[in-house]
């Protein structure tokens, strides 16, 4: 080890030329990050010098070296010529040992600067590749940590210049570190047995549903006949015209999964478009049935205050955490999702909506449609990583408006073709009293009549779930008339109301007294509401 920390191999102890030591001082390739207080960048030479050994023992060691470590991952200068020789030999299918790498590197020009003791030496530092995976990974995630240093340092410096504009420099630290986040390990291949095995074990847990619901219920009985609940890893794009009911149909989703009474969920839900105290405004009347124009106006009833109060009790319980931060990046999402889901575990994703996200600072002077399409990948490697549900919400065009038929097609989202393509699910919210129109093709009123249009399922069928829209609370409910059997029990989702969606379908006790009449079962009296200023705010 010399006087900066550097490891050198047994020909630079025992002599060796000299001018060859004088260039092994300093390996080419390390990242030029400047030692403070005496701390020597992450680095793992001996790690390096094992895992080329064990390169040159066994050939079956290459291709799983190649899958984890890129080409720029070695601190050492020597072992990164190396590495690329030895790749280059392998991608040729030729033989790889001493004497083939020998010639190689002699062909690139590179076997002066190493030394053929050097190379001898490397064979004697690992009897086998056994952990050559394992130490693989150190030798990345030291690269990582270096790239880091690196870009953090650019960035520190940069923000001492008083010329240096503050929003151009965040930019450009976002789209490095994106760039080193895209670079991270990858999940390699997997054999068959391990997924069949795997499969099958995944099919024996979900054995006996009674309801047939595998994933996050949505609470919608026919809807989630369909999807099976919003499955695990899935992006599903929910699309609708404005004022079709996005927002409320996404807080209908949220309350079901986080009140539900056997499996409650952790809901993310980031809206880029309403404040969080409108969200919640918006779930306390829809939860309390509670009118919600007079809410906003200031015109509650006396008698409106001890449901807001027991409504604001059992939303207070539910694990929904809302983001309201304007203008939200993909990257600050995911970030923000990967420690939700650290802290709190959460299960389903909502954003709300994908057009109002901008995409990293790679997409600069791109066009919008290329900023959706990076936006819409991303969400869904976000479902892949977390294994949850994404739910996006998405505007569509106006070429619905210029149908006879206004229910809307794949070819209507907005903005980019990626969305469909980059989506497992793809469903539209169709209401046909939006348009003005009162019946619908057998003579029936569509007075409180919503459509959820599945127009894409990857795992599953397409087809139209009914439901109702209770324009007064601004919610989605059950509509137990388009259902043949409803295990909910009525417009109640998680059981109730007593059928439709004119009685309280959840009741004003948790999950609904089933009678409909807003009250748990009891055989004496019923419990006097709570005042309003018991409510927990």
């Amino acid at each position: 080890m010399d006087d900066e920390g550097h490891d050198f191999g047994l020909a630079q102890l025992t002599g060796g030329n000299r001018k060859q030591q004088q260039q092994h001082r300093r390996p080419s390739n390390v990242v030029p990050i400047r030692e403070q207080a005496g701390r020597m960048p992450p680095q793992a030479q001996d790690v390096e010098q094992a895992v080329l050994g064990a390169l040159l023992l066994e050939r079956e060691a290459i291709p799983k070296a190649i899958e984890i470590l890129p080409g720029d991952a070695f601190y050492d200068g020597r072992h990164e010529k190396i590495y690329a020789a030895i790749q280059a030999l392998f991608e040729r299918a030729n033989p790889v040992d001493l004497v083939t790498l020998t010639e190689e590197l002699k062909r690139r020009g590179d076997y002066d600067s190493i030394g053929g003791y050097y190379l001898t030496e490397l064979t004697t530092r690992v009897a086998s590749a056994a952990n050559v995976e394992y130490h693989a990974r150190i030798i990345a995630e030291k690269s990582l940590l270096r790239k880091l240093i690196t870009t953090m340092t650019g960035v520190v410096g940069e923000a001492y210049d008083p010329t240096t504009d503050a929003f151009d420099l965040l930019d450009r630290a976002e789209r490095e570190i994106f760039q080193i986040s895209e670079s991270q390990l990858r999940k390699g291949a997997v054999s068959m047995m391990s997924v069949v095995k795997d499969t099958l074990q995944h099919l024996e847990s979900i054995h006996g549903q009674t309801q047939g619901v595998t994933g996050v219920p949505s609470g919608f009985t026919n809807l989630d006949a369909m999807t099976g609940g919003w499955q695990n890893s899935d992006m599903v794009v929910i699309a609708a015209r404005p004022s079709m009911g996005k927002t409320a149909l996404s807080l209908a989703v949220t309350r079901n999964a986080a009140l539900h009474p056997e499996n409650p969920t952790g809901v993310a839900y980031f809206s880029l478009e309403m404040s969080a105290q409108q969200l919640a405004q918006r779930l306390l009347t829809s939860e309390a049935r509670v009118d919600a124009q007079a809410a906003r106006t200031g015109r509650l009833h006396d008698d409106d205050w001890p449901k807001l109060a027991r409504a604001a009790g059992r939303l207070s319980a539910a694990k929904i955490y809302i983001d309201d931060t304007p203008g939200l990046g993909i990257l600050e999402l995911r970030a923000k999702c990967r420690r939700l889901k650290a802290e709190h575990d959460i299960g389903l994703v909502i954003v709300d909506y994908l057009q109002l996200m901008h995409g990293t600072a790679q997409t600069k002077g791109s066009n919008r449609e290329q900023e959706i399409a990076q936006i819409s990948r991303s969400l869904k490697g976000l479902a892949k990583e977390l294994n949850v549900p994404v739910l996006a919400l998405s505007q569509l065009s106006r070429a619905v408006e210029s149908r006879p038929d206004k229910r809307p097609q794949l070819s209507d989202l907005r903005e980019s073709g990626s969305i469909e393509q980059d989506a497992d699910v793809v469903m539209f919210i169709y209401r046909a009293e939006r348009y003005g129109i009162t019946v619908d093709d057998q003579g029936n009123s569509t007075e409180g009549l919503g459509e959820l249009i599945i127009g894409k399922q990857r795992n599953g069928p397409i087809g139209t779930a009914k439901v109702a829209f209770v324009n007064q609370f601004a919610r989605f409910e059950n509509l137990t008339s388009y259902v043949q059997s409803d295990p909910y029990g009525g417009g109640d989702p998680y059981g109730g109301g007593g059928g439709g969606y004119g009685a309280d379908p959840y009741g004003d006790a948790p999950y609904g007294g089933g009678d409909g009449s807003g009250l748990p079962p009891n055989d004496g009296p019923p419990p006097l509401p709570p005042p309003a200023t018991d409510a927990p705010f």
